[in-house]
């Protein structure tokens, strides 16, 4: 029996699934163009500044296996919706903030909303695209939403600052928030497990606790260097996770089906995702920076110019999706990751008078390289996974995702500030501690306090800050290059046996229009208000 076809209104659907992906997504790096506004505002210390960027990513990640699980018990689509009107107020109390500290906390509640919306919409994209080659296409196109809208975040957020005040970067949600709680109940079907049993709440509790403290350790490991404070706070994240992983195994109804894991191409395809993401989020933030600050663009010039990354990446998923009906999928991951360590070897050779397009070119190949690299890891992952329990198990990619991305800002972001901090100290050593020290902080707090100074001093403050980023930039960009490349050789080892999904676990019955579980007891779709 085929697979049922997906219909018009699906394909709409997919619309919808995608846009709170996009918008979740722009969230992690929305913030790069809008930090020197937001600094001169607030006045974050150097440290509210980096929890201002991280807090968001370090909550999503932490959540997103327990709300994924939650969406198998109450409904995809009503946690969807959930997730969209929280995510919208959030939004709305980040653009207000009035302090470092409020910001951070509606940024923490922003990532908590984040991960409520996050796994609904590739589990649904399960249940509505049964056939194995509308779904490549489909989760080609929903990845392309999360890692375009990476890109895309900076873009939007120069356009924005080159009008409005900073805050205009997180109101720009509430109209998708809208649009999300509109049209999904009208296009979206509804999917739970029937039987889900209790909800594993101190699962739940035990998968944050241990990601917030591992991720904090290396942050600030990475930023002051070693220090045993930081390296007991990483060892207790450890220990933590390793009690999440035994009341996994021990939980009536865990959170998530350990057993996947023996899945090579589940467990292979999780960690390309958080590779990739690693190098790639990890690096846009110096790439932005350094597009804004080091040639003194403003953020409409600076967001038109990284325009062609998120293009890279349109065009480069697409390729993957037809690569993949000829070339197993392990290979197609590798080649992307190989061309991203081109992207990366680019950037290494910026220096500070490099030409924008030299910076473009850069991080448009290491774009396409993610982009290539990326796609059909959620198929391989959705495809392991029981219909019932896909809800849960369409949360790892986007741990993986959100994972990465927080630790390459934590980790490429600290080395690149170590050598930034380092090679500027030289030319602030006659400044007032207050200037030296937010001048020594990050390139925006440099460029501010040249404002303040003489012409010839405040220029020449600019200029070795300029030059003393490039070359933090240039190791960092070396360190993602490494990693890609170590990325690329598993990839191709791990997953060369592993073939591209050609059946889906849940054959449809095109006569009654219903899920194999469906018929046998499984999970149920509630009716949608829009016929099939």
């Amino acid at each position: 029996m085929s697979p049922q076809r997906a219909t018009l209104r699906d394909w709409v659907g997919l619309a919808v699934l995608v846009v709170p992906v996009l918008m979740m997504s722009m969230d992690m790096t929305v913030l790069y163009f809008a930090l020197p506004f937001l600094s001169a505002t607030l006045e974050p210390s150097a440290t509210e500044q980096l929890w201002i960027v991280d807090i968001y990513a370090f909550m999503l990640a932490g959540l997103l296996i327990a709300m994924g699980t939650l969406g198998d018990h109450i409904g995809r689509r009503r946690l969807l919706i959930i997730g969209a009107v929280v995510f919208g107020a959030s939004s709305l109390a980040s653009a207000y903030a009035t302090s470092a500290e409020l910001l951070i906390l509606a940024r923490a509640v922003l990532g908590m909303s984040g991960a409520v919306l996050a796994p609904s919409t590739l589990s649904l994209i399960r249940n509505m695209f049964q056939d194995p080659g509308q779904r490549r296409t489909a989760i080609a196109v929903w990845t392309a939403g999360l890692s375009g809208g990476a890109a895309l975040g900076p873009i939007v957020s120069g356009v924005l600052l080159e009008h409005y005040w900073w805050g205009s970067v997180f109101l720009i949600n509430i109209p998708v928030t809208i649009l999300i709680v509109v049209l999904g109940p009208i296009l979206l079907p509804e999917h739970r497990d029937p039987k889900p049993g209790r909800f594993d709440f101190l699962g739940a509790v035990l998968s944050l606790a241990a990601m917030l403290p591992v991720i904090y350790g290396i942050k600030e490991l990475a930023d002051d260097g070693f220090d045993w404070k930081y390296v007991a706070v990483t060892a207790a994240g450890l220990v933590i996770g390793v009690l999440f992983v035994l009341r996994q195994r021990a939980a009536p109804n865990p959170l998530i089906d350990l057993s996947l894991f023996r899945d090579r191409g589940f467990t292979a395809s999780i960690g390309v995702n958080l590779v990739a993401l690693f190098a790639m989020i990890g690096f846009l933030l110096f790439a932005t920076q350094w597009i804004q600050l080091v040639h003194g663009l403003n953020p409409l010039e600076a967001g038109l110019w990284t325009l062609p990354a998120p293009l890279a990446v349109a065009v480069t998923t697409s390729v993957a999706v037809g690569l993949a009906k000829k070339i197993r999928p392990g290979y197609i991951m590798a080649i992307g990751m190989v061309i991203a360590s081109a992207g990366f070897a680019i950037m290494t050779q910026l220096r500070a008078d490099s030409s924008l397009a030299m910076a473009v070119i850069g991080a448009s190949v290491l774009s396409a390289g993610v982009g290539m690299a990326i796609p059909l890891t959620a198929d391989l992952i959705v495809s392991a996974a029981p219909e019932d329990r896909v809800g849960a198990a369409a949360a790892l990619p986007e741990t993986a995702n959100q994972l990465g991305g927080a630790l390459g800002v934590a980790i490429l972001g600290s080395i690149g500030a170590a050598v930034y901090t380092r090679d500027v100290a030289d030319v602030t050593t006659g400044l007032p501690p207050e200037a030296a020290e937010a001048a020594e902080g990050s390139l925006g707090g440099a460029t501010e306090v040249a404002k303040h100074l003489p012409g010839d001093t405040g220029d020449a403050l600019v200029t070795s800050a300029g030059e003393a980023f490039t070359r933090g930039m240039n190791l960092s960009a070396v360190v993602g290059g490494g990693v890609m490349l170590l990325g690329a050789a598993g990839a191709a080892l791990l997953l060369r046996h592993v073939k591209t999904p050609t059946v889906t676990s849940a054959p449809a019955d095109e006569t009654k229009g219903e899920t194999a579980d469906e018929t046998k007891g499984g999970a149920t779709d509630e009716p949608s208000p829009v016929p099939k």
